[in-house]
């Protein structure tokens, strides 16, 4: 089913919107990604609990916004793709998804 043409053709018109509104958010969050480069580059787990939980594991998202910034920024979630690139999406799947 995953295979099928059409779904297929479906995830590439969703990957090419997420990336698109990704980057249209990017000015406005990019202090947002880089505090968060730098916990990483710090260590600073405590700084992990501030950042929003949700993620697609799998496609290397990590949403770097605070916690329930969907009703306090009204932002959707906003990370990088595992390319780097900017990306936004909304809802969270599991990592196994």
């Amino acid at each position: 089913m995953l295979s099928d043409p059409g779904v297929q053709e479906a995830r590439e018109r969703v990957e090419a919107a997420q990336t698109e509104l990704g980057m249209e958010l990017c000015a406005r969050l990019q202090p947002f990604q880089d505090r968060y480069d730098q916990a990483v580059a710090e260590g600073d787990a405590a700084r992990f609990t501030e950042v929003c939980a949700s993620k697609h594991g799998r496609w290397g998202r990590i949403c770097v916004l605070p916690g329930g910034h969907e009703t306090s920024m009204e932002e959707p979630h906003w990370g990088r793709n595992s390319e780097g690139r900017p990306i936004a999406w909304v809802s969270s799947a599991p990592d196994d998804w």
